[in-house]
C-alpha cells in the first residue's frame, strides 16, 4: 500500500507542520497531500481524516490522525524520536502532551502564519502566560536533558520539538519578549534544514491559498 501524509495549507497549519517532522524524522517515505486549510471546518479534509484533521498519515495498512498518535506510531518505527533514557523518555511525552493539549490563548492570539511580519502583536495577559510557561518547560528541558546541542533534548530533533516548532514560529512571526534562551533554542529550529525546507515550500505555495482572516491582522 502507497504510504499518503494529509496535511493542510504550510503557511498556517501548525500542527500539519508537526506530523510531517515526525514522519520526516522517521525516514518514512510517503506520498504528501496538501488541502488547502478554508478557514474554518474544511470540507476537503473532513472528507478523508477520520478525525475530520490534518496530519492524517496512512501507512502500510495503519491509519493514523492525531499528531501524538503519529508521534508514537513514528517512534514504534524509529525508537530514538523519543530520548533512550526513560527518565528523559518520560518528560518529552509530558512536555508533548501538554502542548498537544494547551495554551489555546497563545494559539487564538497568535494563530501561525510563516509569511508575516506580525511583530509585536497578540500579546494579550493570557497568551503572555502561556508563553511564560513554554519558556519555563523550554529551560527546565534544557537544564535537565539538552547539554549535549542546541535542542530540547540536546543534538538531535525528537518528537518533542516537532511538537514545539510551531510555537517558535510564532515566536518569529510575533516577536514576544523573550529571554536569550527562549530566543537561541527559536532560532536552532528555524535553522534546521527540515525547518527551512518547510518554509521555503511555504513561500511557493499558490496565492489562492492565502487566508484574509490570517493576513490582515492588527
Amino acid at each position: 500500500m502507497t504510504a499518503r501524509l494529509y496535511l493542510g495549507t504550510r503557511r498556517y497549519s501548525s500542527w500539519s507542520m508537526r506530523g510531517w517532522l515526525m514522519v520526516k524524522l522517521a525516514g518514512l517515505e510517503a506520498e504528501e497531500i496538501y488541502i488547502p486549510l478554508a478557514g474554518g471546518n474544511t470540507a476537503a479534509i473532513k472528507a478523508i481524516s477520520p478525525g475530520g484533521t490534518v496530519p492524517y498519515l496512512e501507512h502500510e495498512g495503519a491509519r493514523i490522525w492525531e499528531s501524538l498518535a503519529i508521534a508514537e506510531y513514528c517512534a514504534e518505527l524509529t525508537p530514538g524520536l523519543w530520548p533512550a533514557a526513560r527518565i528523559a523518555r518520560a518528560h518529552a511525552r509530558s512536555i508533548s502532551a501538554e502542548m498537544h493539549a494547551g495554551f489555546r490563548a497563545l494559539r487564538l492570539a497568535m494563530p501561525m502564519n510563516l509569511g508575516r511580519d506580525y511583530a509585536g502583536l497578540g500579546q494579550t495577559p493570557e497568551s503572555l502566560a502561556d508563553i511564560a510557561r513554554i519558556e519555563a518547560l523550554w529551560a527546565d528541558t534544557r537544564q535537565k536533558f539538552g547539554a549535549a546541542g542546541p535542542y530540547l533534548f540536546g543534538g538531535q530533533l525528537t518528537n518533542a520539538d516537532a511538537m514545539f516548532a510551531p510555537i517558535a514560529a510564532r515566536f518569529l512571526t510575533y516577536q514576544p519578549p523573550l529571554g536569550p534562551e527562549a530566543a537561541a533554542y527559536c532560532a536552532a529550529l528555524r535553522a534546521h534544514p527540515l525547518i527551512t525546507q518547510w518554509y521555503d515550500a511555504s513561500a511557493r505555495e499558490p496565492a489562492s491559498w492565502l487566508l484574509e482572516k490570517f493576513e490582515a491582522l492588527s
